[in-house]
């Protein structure tokens, strides 16, 4: 049986942010914890947010969520929510402010811990509808998160885990590609390559779910036609318009599930010395996994060739690499500064991720210590 739901409400388009008041309005929220982060206040767009709520609206700023958001940023956010008698939550900012903002949601409607509503540990049916409200601004065009139904999280003792839940889908999306203008290069790149690793990952995970496939070929045709003049030029508009929309939809299709990528990912952006960038990790260690997969996945590489538009003969991996390459990305986790003596522990962690579960061939540690050592370089 598959279970097939898009819930958001999605304002997309340039200038959306200035919807926010009625947004809140409607759903009754009228004394907003902003949650974001320090890179997003310098550049104003905190501010444009504020000045969007209008007259009348009490809003808190949460600025200090950090690249990975940890338990212990959780709790400092929820404390100034329970504090300033917040009534719901909005975020601006990239997929760390608005995970944040999630697990926020819940500990601050709900008893217990936080490591109570983490997937592995049985925590989905747990996270009820009581969450707070959430209105989600992105900033950049990669996670997805304004549209996603989960929250990635340091915890306090080390394991970076997801916190799932239907529940946890924002209220409302505005997407307005305007605030991605000014992005940086390396960050367009990194961002967007984690936009590519999710419509991947999604249209290959073995669980049936057609229209989130559908879904995810399109964002990736959008991003791969995209990116590259997005990191060229940051005010092509064209090209910012149509990485957001990838972003997104990749995110809409990743209920259907995830894979080696992202459990891979997922510890290595735990490791408390390195603050090491979600999208890059994907995009580093995606021609490994591909490589990994191959046989394994039916026709579906066929497909993806046709979509990237890819000449025939061309090895889907290699052509990632050549991609991260001309976007200026690492070549390997070695020149990320990742050290070899953590691969045995991030591979046990890896197969224990919730999204190795649909990854289309299955993997158990040994297999991600190879992976692991094959994306060292």
């Amino acid at each position: 049986m598959a279970v097939i739901s898009y819930l958001t409400r999605i304002l997309f388009d340039f200038g959306v942010l200035a919807e926010l008041r009625t947004e809140l309005a409607t759903l009754g929220i009228r004394k907003p914890l902003l949650v974001t982060d320090r890179g997003v206040v310098a550049a104003g767009l905190a501010e444009r947010a504020l000045q969007a709520m209008g007259a009348g609206i009490e809003a808190t700023v949460y600025q200090d969520t950090p690249a990975n958001p940890t338990e212990a940023a959780v709790k400092q956010a929820t404390a100034l929510y329970r504090e300033a008698r917040c009534d719901g939550l909005v975020a601006i900012g990239g997929g760390s402010s608005m995970d944040l903002a999630k697990a926020v949601a819940i500990i601050a409607t709900h008893d217990g811990p936080l490591r109570s509503y983490a997937a592995v540990e049985g925590g989905m049916p747990r996270i009820t509808a009581a969450v707070a409200p959430l209105i989600a601004i992105p900033t950049t065009a990669g996670t997805g998160s304004e549209v996603g139904r989960g929250a990635v999280i340091v915890f306090d003792d080390g394991r970076k885990l997801g916190l799932l839940s239907p529940h946890l889908l924002p209220k409302v999306a505005l997407c307005d590609p305007e605030l991605t203008l000014d992005l940086p290069a390396p960050i367009t790149a990194a961002t967007g390559m984690d936009a590519v690793a999710h419509c991947i990952e999604t249209y290959l995970s073995p669980l049936v779910n057609p229209p989130a496939e559908a879904i995810a070929c399109d964002g990736l045709g959008r991003a791969i036609a995209h990116i590259e003049r997005a990191v060229a030029d940051g005010h092509d508009r064209e090209a910012r318009w149509n990485m957001m929309m990838a972003s997104m939809e990749g995110a809409m299709a990743f209920q259907k599930g995830l894979g080696a990528v992202h459990a891979m990912s997922h510890p290595l952006g735990g490791l408390p010395d390195l603050k090491l960038h979600h999208g890059t990790l994907n995009a580093v260690v995606m021609p490994a996994v591909l490589r990994f997969n191959a046989g394994h996945v039916g026709r579906k590489y066929e497909h993806l060739h046709a979509v990237m538009g890819l000449a025939p003969g061309v090895d889907l991996a290699d052509a990632i690499a050549a991609l991260n390459a001309r976007l200026g990305l690492p070549a390997n986790l070695a020149e990320m500064g990742v050290p070899r003596q953590v691969i045995p522990a991030m591979a046990v962690l890896a197969e224990q991720d919730h999204t190795n579960q649909t990854n289309p061939r299955p993997a158990k540690a040994e297999d991600y210590e190879t992976l692991f050592a094959e994306a060292m370089g």
